[in-house]
C-alpha cells in the first residue's frame, strides 16, 4: 500500500507530496534515531540492571512470583535483564510496530521467547483477564519513558494508567523515584536565544537603533524546552544566582498523577543580578534507598565529575522565564516549577507565594509570532551585533542613492539595514503568513511601515506591479529560510535569484555573490556512539537491531531534500541539470570514529574568495558560531552520509567540539571504527534540484 507524504522542499521552499511506501517514514525514524546512543549508555544500562535485580529480589523475598510489566520496551533489553535477574514472566509493551517486530526477533535470538511476551500496543490499550493481553496484574513495573525534560514523552499519563489498571498495589518500580533540579542564572548569551535585543546600525547620519515591538518584549516565548549539553557551556556564559534546588520528586512505585500542578522552593539569591534563565536536569533512583542513582547533573553539580557520563539522548534543559526580573542578594524569593502532563515551565515569585495561589496556571505560549518563525539559533544570529556590522559594511559598498533593493529571506532585518543605509526604495518578500505579521509589527515599531514594502507572495509569482514598475538594482538575502534544516538548504536563494531574473535591472548586484562548501576531518570522543552498532549490550545480542538499521538506510544514502554543491555562484542562474563537484582530503594522522565536518559558506558580501591566511587557524577556516554543519561518517573510505549539527565555537586542529545549542544529531550508521593515516580520498557531490532531469527529485549523494 502506498501513501502520500508531504515534505517541505528546501530547494524551492514549497510543500510537495510524494508517494512512499506506508512504512517509509517509520524506517527512517528508526534508522536516524538515538537507540544506539541509549544502548551505548553504559551508566544507564548498569544502573537499570542493578535496579531490576534488586526489585526482582525484593518480590521473591516476599514469596511472590515476579511478574514484570515493561512499558516502552524498545529492543527488549530491560525485559531480558528482568528475566535474567529471575523474573518469572515479562510483558513487554511497545506501541511502534517496526520496533516491536525488532524486539520479538531479539528476544527470540537470545532465547527468552518462553518468558517474554511482546505486546504491540499502547500501554493504555493493554487488557487484563483470561482473554486479555495479560492474565493478571504485574508486580514489577519497569519503564524507560523519559526524555531530557523527564515527562515530555508522556511518562506521567503512562504511569497513572499503569497503576490504576495494570499493576498490583505495593508494586516495585524501576526506576523507583525521579527528582528534578533547577538553578537560577543570569545569562545574556542564553537570553539572546529567546528575546530580540535592540540592534544598532552606524549610518552616515549617525546611529540608528532597530527596536523590537512591545509584543515581542512582553511575549513569554516558545513553550518548548531548550535541551542542550550544559557541560559544553562555558561558566563564563552565565552567572549563578541560586544554589541547585530540588524542585519536585515523583515516586513511581505509587499512584502517579498527570494533573497540572506547581511546586515552589524558597531560596535566597547568591548574588544580585537579573534572573533570566532556569537550568534544569533530573536524576533517577533505581531503588527505594537511593543507592543506585543515575544523574544528568552537569559537571559543576555532579557529585563525582570524573564519572560524568556523556549521553545525547538525555541532556539538560534551559527554561526561559516569562520576563527577566531583578534579584537582590539575600532577599528571599520563590522559584516555582509548573507542569502539566507533558511540559515543565518556571516562574519567579515573591517569598510569600503559596502553592495554591493561581499564578501562571497555563503553559506559556508565544503570542508575538517571532518564536514561531525564529528558532533559538536564529534569535542568536539576529542578536549578534558583529554579524549585523558585517552585513552593514558590505551593504555600504554597493548601495547607491537610487538603489532599489529586494530582500528575499524569511523574517530578515536586512531590509531595514538597507533602508537606514540609504536605499531609495526597499521591498521584502515574505511568503508565509507568520513572517508577514511579524515583519509588519517590527516595521511599525520602528516607524518604517510606510518605508518598506512587504510583498506577500512567493518569489516566482512576483510581477512588475509588485515592484511598482521598478527594476531591482540590489537583490539581497542573508540567506535564511524557515524551511532550511541544513545550511545548504539556503541554496533556495539560488532558485530565487533565477525566478526573479526578469525583474533585475542592468548591472544588478546580487548579495550573497556565491556559496562554497568546505570540509575538515575531525575525530569525536563521544558523538560516534549515537550511530555505532551495539552488537552485544550488557551480555545480550542486539545485532538484529544493527542489521535492521543498516537495511533501512537508503541504498544511495540520500540526504534530506536540498543539497550542497562544492561552489555555487548565486549571481548566476541556477543550472538546469544535476550539479557535481569534487574534492580531496588528506588524512594526516590516525583517525578513530572519524567524521568529515562540512560547512556551507555564503560569500557575500564582497568578492568571492577563499579565506585569507590571516583568517585561518592552523590551516582551518573560521566556522560561524551559530551555523549548522553537516557530518559525513568515515567508516571505511568511500562510505558516507550527511547529517546536520550545530557548532558553537570555531573549529581548529586540536580544539574541542562544542555543540551545546542543538537538537539531537543524526549520524550515519557505523560498521566499525576506522583508522587511517597518510591516505588521500576523493568525494563527489551530486546536487539534484527542482526541474532537473532526475525525475524532479532533490538531494545530495557523496561517492
Amino acid at each position: 500500500m502506498k501513501v502520500f507524504c508531504g515534505r517541505a522542499n528546501p530547494a524551492t521552499g514549497s510543500m510537495e507530496w510524494l508517494e512512499e511506501d506506508e512504512h517509509y517514514d517509520y524506517h527512517q525514524e528508526i534508522a536516524r534515531s538515538s537507540y544506539a546512543d541509549m544502548l551505548h549508555d553504559k551508566d544507564r544500562n548498569i544502573k537499570y540492571y542493578q535496579g531490576i535485580r534488586a526489585a526482582v529480589s525484593r518480590v521473591k523475598d516476599r514469596g511472590q512470583k515476579a511478574l514484570v510489566l515493561d512499558i516502552g520496551t524498545g529492543t527488549g533489553l530491560l525485559s531480558m535483564m528482568a528475566v535474567t535477574a529471575g523474573a518469572d514472566f515479562c510483558y513487554a509493551i511497545e506501541v511502534f510496530k517496526p520496533m516491536a517486530d525488532a524486539a520479538v526477533k531479539i528476544v527470540e535470538k537470545n532465547g527468552f521467547s518462553d518468558k517474554i511476551k511482546v505486546i504491540n500496543k499502547h500501554s493504555t490499550e493493554v487488557t487484563i483477564g483470561p482473554d486479555g493481553d495479560m492474565p493478571c496484574r504485574a508486580n514489577v513495573l519497569i519503564t524507560e519513558l523519559f526524555d531530557t525534560e523527564l515527562i515530555g514523552e508522556g511518562a506521567l499519563p503512562s504511569y497513572e494508567h499503569a497503576h490504576r489498571h495494570l499493576m498490583q498495589e505495593n508494586c516495585e518500580a524501576v526506576p523507583h523515584r525521579a527528582t528534578i533540579y533547577a538553578q537560577l542564572v543570569e545569562s545574556r548569551r542564553m537570553w539572546s536565544w529567546n528575546k530580540l535585543f535592540p540592534i544598532r546600525v552606524q549610518t552616515s547620519h549617525g546611529e540608528q537603533v532597530i527596536i523590537p515591538p512591545v509584543e515581542l518584549e512582553r511575549c513569554p516565548g516558545a513553550p518548548s524546552v531548550c535541551d542542550i549539553q550544559l557541560n559544553q557551556v562555558s561558566p563564563c556564559d552565565f552567572t549563578v544566582l541560586s544554589d541547585v534546588l530540588p524542585m519536585l520528586s515523583v515516586d513511581f512505585s505509587k499512584q502517579v498523577s498527570s494533573s497540572a500542578a506547581c511546586h515552589s522552593k524558597k531560596f535566597e539569591p547568591l548574588a544580585s543580578g537579573r534572573a533570566q534563565v532556569v537550568l534544569s536536569w533530573w536524576d533517577i533512583e533505581m531503588d527505594p534507598e537511593g543507592k543506585i542513582r543515575c544523574t544528568m547533573a552537569p559537571f559543576w553539580a555532579h557529585s563525582n565529575p570524573e564519572e560524568l557520563q556523556w549521553r545525547d539522548h538525555w541532556m539538560q534543559c534551559v527554561y526561559f522565564l516569562p520576563q527577566e526580573e531583578p534579584v537582590i542578594q539575600g532577599l528571599a524569593l520563590c522559584l516555582v516549577a509548573h507542569h502539566d502532563d507533558y511540559c515543565v515551565w518556571y516562574s519567579l515569585q515573591k517569598a510569600s507565594f503559596e502553592r495554591n495561589e493561581s499564578v501562571h496556571p497555563a503553559r506559556p505560549v508565544c503570542d508575538c509570532q517571532a518564536h514561531l518563525l525564529w528558532n533559538r539559533p536564529r534569535f542568536g544570529e539576529l542578536n549578534d551585533q558583529d554579524r549585523t556590522d558585517q552585513y552593514a559594511q558590505a551593504l555600504k559598498t554597493v548601495l547607491k542613492p537610487d538603489s532599489v533593493c529586494l530582500c528575499v529571506s524569511d523574517g530578515s532585518l536586512l531590509s531595514m539595514l538597507a533602508y537606514h543605509l540609504g536605499a531609495q526604495q526597499v521591498f521584502t518578500i515574505e511568503s508565509s503568513a507568520a513572517s508577514q505579521r511579524l515583519m509588519k509589527k517590527i516595521f511599525k515599531a520602528n516607524h518604517l511601515e510606510d518605508k518598506i514594502n512587504i510583498i506577500e507572495k512567493r518569489p516566482e509569482s512576483l510581477t512588475p506591479a509588485d515592484l511598482e514598475g521598478r527594476k531591482v538594482s540590489l537583490l539581497l538575502g542573508e540567506p535564511f529560510f524557515t524551511t532550511s534544516l541544513l545550511p545548504w538548504h539556503n541554496l533556495y536563494f539560488w532558485y530565487v535569484r533565477t525566478a526573479v531574473d526578469q525583474h533585475l535591472g542592468p548591472g544588478a548586484v546580487v548579495l550573497p555573490q556565491a556559496a562554497s562548501l568546505h570540509a575538515v576531518v575531525v575525530e569525536f570522543r563521544d558523538l560516534w556512539r549515537i550511530r555505532s552498532p551495539c552488537g552485544d549490550c550488557e551480555g545480550f545480542d542486539v545485532h538484529i537491531m544493527d542489521d535492521m538499521i543498516k537495511a533501512w538506510e537508503e541504498p544511495r544514502r540520500r540526504l534530506v531534500d536540498g543539497a550542497p554543491p562544492d561552489s555555487g555562484q548565486h549571481g548566476q542562474h541556477r543550472p538546469p541539470e544535476a550539479w557535481r563537484g569534487q574534492g580531496r582530503l588528506l588524512l594526516e594522522s590516525p583517525l578513530q570514529a572519524g567524521r568529515v565536518l562540512l560547512e556551507h559558506y555564503t560569500r557575500p558580501w564582497g568578492a568571492a574568495r577563499q579565506p585569507s591566511d590571516s583568517q585561518l587557524c592552523c590551516g582551518v577556516p573560521p566556522w560561524h558560531r551559530r551555523h549548522h554543519h553537516g557530518f559525513h561518517t568515515l567508516t571505511h573510505l568511500g562510505q558516507w552520509v550527511l547529517t546536520p549539527h550545530l557548532l558553537t565555537n570555531k573549529v581548529a586542529l586540536g580544539s574541542e567540539w562544542r555543540g551545546f545549542l542543538s537538537r539531537k544529531v543524526k549520524v550515519p550508521h557505523l560498521s566499525g571504527h576506522s583508522s587511517a593515516s597518510g591516505l588521500e580520498t576523493s568525494f563527489l557531490f551530486t546536487f539534484l534540484h527542482a526541474g532537473s532531469r532526475c525525475g524532479g527529485q532533490h538531494g545530495c549523494w557523496l561517492s
